[in-house]
């Protein structure tokens, strides 16, 4: 039975990728040797993270603009540490907008103060807050661009002459931004890109050495950047494995093409959740995230019969996370629209027996 997988992450990536990722595990580029036993430093694998690092400023458009892509550890989660670390020297300004960047907000306050400018915690983050400022004397501002527990994506982002730092976990290469808009991005892998276990950080240079702390090498983008992302032993699956899912990506019209595809799906699903009396969203519908549809059952009587429906037609990963409940659609770029239709299709079909 074909596999439907909604899952939020790590998720759905294409089949071709898979395909290449597992001819390499036995022999990579014809060398004889696994893509898991190469030296990190063979010319092999340096010219895949060369490769990696080019093409995801290409397809960001922030190619020689000054940026540099790095594909560190420790999860976005280590970056809630380490741009703080890095760029907050008195003061930072954060927007709140789910559970990560109330762990961002979190990790910074061990380096200064924060002002959180906004937050939506009110309504169990169901929204995105607007009409807020960002202070005049803020190192950078913070944001999370999407929200996968919630269901909410920032669609208008703040005009700052502050350094704009933003977590675009799970909507990285999903929808066109003008990307030169930030200074700092980062982005576990395991959504978009490619599976768990490498982080892209795409940084600014000029942001950088403006803290009078001393900062661990470890910690210092800096390093990083110098070391060409090399300083320590990579994560090189990972890596690999995200450089097949960036050149997938370009090789299927870039990121104009993802929003595309993505748009449509998210179409088709928020459709039937406004039209289905037996369903009711959780986002508000202005923030809607076309990546994580977040939505409950008006009568969680059905939810037995509902549940069974759709595990027994092959959806995977489609239960709510514990803090909204309900259901949750993770729409990355690599799941079909043929899989959102098979949950519409079962959203009708719950309709017709109750």
């Amino acid at each position: 039975m074909k596999k439907h997988n909604f899952s939020a992450g790590p998720c759905i990536l294409p089949q071709e990728v898979f395909q290449e990722a597992s001819q390499a595990i036995l022999d990579f580029d014809n060398s004889g040797l696994s893509i898991l036993e190469i030296s990190h430093r063979s010319p092999a694998f340096v010219a895949v993270m060369e490769e990696a690092r080019s093409l995801a400023l290409e397809l960001l458009g922030l190619k020689d603009k000054g940026y540099k892509a790095l594909f560190l550890q420790g999860g976005a989660s280590m970056q809630f540490l380490m741009a703080a670390y890095n760029l907050l020297e008195k003061k930072a300004a954060y927007l709140n907008t789910g559970t990560w960047s109330t762990k961002a907000i979190k990790e910074a306050k061990l380096f200064g103060e924060v002002v959180e400018v906004a937050s939506s915690k009110d309504q169990n983050f169901n929204y995105i807050p607007k009409s807020f400022s960002v202070p005049d004397d803020a190192d950078y501002f913070h944001c999370t661009s999407n929200n996968t527990i919630f269901g909410t994506q920032i669609k208008d982002f703040p005009v700052t002459s502050k350094p704009m730092v933003c977590d675009m976990s799970s909507d990285i290469f999903s929808r066109e931004l003008n990307f030169s808009n930030f200074d700092l991005i980062y982005a576990g892998a395991q959504k978009n890109m490619g599976p768990a276990g490498t982080t892209l950080v795409v940084v600014k240079e000029e942001i950088l050495g403006k803290v009078s702390r001393a900062i661990p090498s470890m910690m210092d983008y800096s390093v990083h950047i110098g070391k060409d992302s090399m300083f320590n032993t990579p994560s090189v699956y990972a890596v690999y494995v995200s450089l097949l899912t960036l050149r997938w990506i370009k090789a299927n019209g870039g990121i104009k093409a993802m929003q595309e595809r993505n748009d449509k799906k998210a179409e088709v699903i928020y459709a039937e959740i406004d039209r289905n009396p037996l369903f009711k969203g959780f986002a508000a519908r202005e923030d809607r995230s076309p990546m994580n549809a977040t939505f409950n059952l008006t009568d969680d009587s059905h939810k037995e019969q509902f549940d069974k429906m759709w595990k027994e037609a092959g959806v995977n990963g489609l239960n709510g996370h514990r803090s909204v409940g309900g259901y949750r659609a993770s729409m990355y770029n690599a799941l079909p629209l043929e899989s959102v239709q098979v949950v519409v299709d079962l959203m009708k079909e719950l309709e017709r027996k109750v």
